[in-house]
């Protein structure tokens, strides 16, 4: 049996930096039902979604489980869940101007989860209703609502919600958000794929891929749960992903390990700087916000 110190240091090591989910699947993955009815100017054009606005600290309001949490904290990539029964929990989230929403836990408060039952299993996973969120829109009064892939209300998002000081709680994370020009830059609009290349959706990308050239040991799977794993050669690394149309792709990532070896390829960055993905015959081809390449991967076999 692990001593007692033994015990908090690991529990101490996970808080801080997160670890890689264990890979078991803890429900289906739903893609993205498609961009949100497109909001109208006064001259009645077709105007995009900013997923800029949704940087700040919200009361969570209208969610269904009663211990999901009492404020969503949304700032640059980072994310915060506070006030669930398991304390301060954190991760990323990524969004973009066609109301696509993808939200990723992966680390928790060590002294509530060394003393909450449950909780060291619960800071390893996304909570079920973040989960379940696949697109935001703005309502009449201009407020945040996270839906399902459905279309269904998962939770509403008021302003002006102000952490309180907690056990293990960074004092950043009680600041209010702003948006940066960072997080603008990463959440900009993400030019379409070319004519060429045909538009990857969940169903294509479900599946192991290798890349073209580097290290022989390095792959990219999307497994239907909505996770991905990967190597680079070296090192596991993992996140979740979500597709949308026009072959919108929006991928996290978690602390990976650090080993060093010849040849390694960048899948995490790949896959985390893709903002479309497309076909080209059996060729799956990454591609960032301007366009250009991130990665080439074949299907395995």
């Amino acid at each position: 049996m692990r001593s007692h110190k033994a015990r908090q240091g690991h529990l101490a090591t996970l808080a801080l930096m997160g670890v890689l989910l264990s890979g078991c699947p803890t429900q289906g993955h739903q893609e993205a039902a498609g961009p949100r009815a497109p909001v109208t100017g006064t001259t009645g054009a077709a105007v995009s979604l900013a997923p800029e606005m949704l940087i700040g600290s919200w009361t969570l309001v209208d969610v269904a489980d009663p211990g999901a949490g009492k404020i969503l904290r949304l700032a640059d990539s980072e994310l915060h869940v506070i006030g669930s029964h398991c304390g301060t929990l954190g991760g990323s989230w990524r969004a973009n101007d066609e109301g696509v929403f993808l939200a990723d836990v992966w680390s928790a408060s060590a002294v509530v989860v060394e003393s909450t039952p449950g909780c060291e299993k619960a800071s390893l996973e996304t909570p079920r209703w973040l989960r379940n969120v696949t697109t935001f829109q703005f309502d009449g009064a201009g407020l945040p609502v996270l839906l399902d892939g459905r279309g269904q209300t998962v939770a509403r998002l008021i302003p002006g919600a102000a952490p309180t000081p907690e056990p293990d709680k960074a004092d950043s994370v009680l600041e209010q958000p702003v948006v940066t020009d960072k997080a603008r830059r990463a959440l900009a609009p993400a030019v379409a794929l070319p004519a060429k290349l045909v538009p990857a959706d969940q169903r294509l990308l479900i599946g192991r891929w290798t890349p073209k050239s580097g290290h022989n040991a390095a792959y990219l799977e999307f497994t239907a749960d909505g996770e991905w794993h990967g190597s680079d050669g070296c090192n596991d690394e993992s996140g979740r992903w979500i597709t949308a149309a026009s072959g919108t792709l929006l991928a996290t990532a978690r602390i990976a390990t650090l080993a060093i070896c010849a040849a390694s390829v960048p899948i995490g960055q790949w896959v985390t700087t893709a903002r479309r993905a497309g076909l080209d015959g059996k060729v799956l081809v990454l591609r960032d916000a301007h366009g250009h390449e991130t990665g080439r991967l074949s299907p395995m076999n």
